[in-house]
């Protein structure tokens, strides 16, 4: 089936119109989860205790899903099984005769799914090559959760994220990320992680905040070749990367902003301490902490991964 963004389904379910089978997928596991719950809006408030379910993957057989979903929904036009970390169930932990029986199970349940439930399937990473998980891509609504489809679902984004950070934005703050991060995830993450370096300790974050705080689109240079490198932790070839950005003439606080989208790329475990040593060198530039150029390197060599001091090139 054609690929949904959250908005698309957000339309869905405000207008009671949903299918038996859904997928969620993406790198997004906040966008995710706020996705999921919101399929607990399909039935009133006061009577989801006894129709929406949430279940966990690693934890049930098939027959506790098939269980699940034939209940008849009580006093509502449906009921919501949530599968969460979904991928578990469509991959055994060990392969064997039953293991392969309960995937012919899973796959029978997909082709038939009761029409009284909506069943959403909450995965991480997903193995197109199994039967199983071709038959759910098949028969099941696919939304991507790493994508954002305009401006509402990015403001809307930004307050989940937000909150999952404990950082408070005016509203006007999140239209003015928004507008200057566009609907670039990563642009839009590394914004939030940048805003809660820069006004740490604030109560409320507001939009002029925002604008000394986050460039605009526009003003992102990229120079893949350092940034590769960086991604690559191969510091020598970062620091080759700089030098000819330098000697060609490039001003060190566009540099700069190159070494800010190539610390925006980075995986997760690694961006809020790369964001941190490109504001720190940004500080140090801006107050002539040093020759630019070391800083640079300094800066390079740190987003690599090695914090020990360089020496020049």
């Amino acid at each position: 089936m054609p690929q949904l963004t959250p908005s698309a389904l957000r339309t869905q379910i405000a207008a009671g119109e949903t299918t038996p089978l859904y997928l969620l997928i993406g790198q997004d596991d906040v966008e995710k989860s706020a996705v999921a719950g919101e399929f607990a809006d399909l039935v009133e408030e006061g009577l989801r205790a006894f129709n929406v379910d949430r279940l966990y993957g690693g934890e049930i057989k098939v027959d506790d899903l098939v269980q699940a979903t034939a209940m008849l929904p009580m006093m509502a036009p449906r009921r919501v099984v949530v599968i969460l970390e979904a991928e578990k169930l469509f991959i055994p932990k060990r392969e064997s005769k039953a293991a392969d029986e309960e995937q012919e199970r899973l796959v029978a349940f997909l082709n038939d799914p009761p029409p009284h439930a909506t069943t959403v399937f909450v995965c991480g990473t997903v193995d197109r090559r199994r039967t199983s998980f071709k038959k759910l891509f098949q028969v099941a609504q696919v939304v991507d959760c790493g994508t954002i489809g305009d401006a509402s679902d990015a403001e809307r984004w930004v307050r989940a994220r937000a909150s999952a950070l404990k950082i408070s934005l005016e509203p006007a703050a999140i239209g003015a990320l928004v507008e200057r991060a566009g609907l670039d995830l990563v642009r839009l993450r590394a914004g939030l992680e940048r805003l809660s370096l820069y006004c740490m300790g604030q109560k409320t974050i507001a939009a002029d905040d925002v604008r000394q705080t986050v460039p605009a689109g526009s003003e992102m240079p990229e120079n893949f070749g350092m940034a590769n490198a960086i991604d690559r932790n191969d510091a020598a070839n970062a620091l080759h990367q700089l030098r000819l950005s330098l000697d060609g003439g490039t001003r060190p606080e566009m540099v700069l902003g190159q070494l800010r989208f190539a610390a925006e790329r980075l995986p997760g475990s690694r961006v809020r301490g790369a964001i941190d040593a490109v504001f720190r060198t940004d500080l140090a530039l801006k107050s002539s902490g040093g020759e630019p150029r070391m800083l640079l390197e300094r800066l390079v060599v740190e987003l690599c991964g090695d914090r020990r001091p360089t020496r020049r090139i």
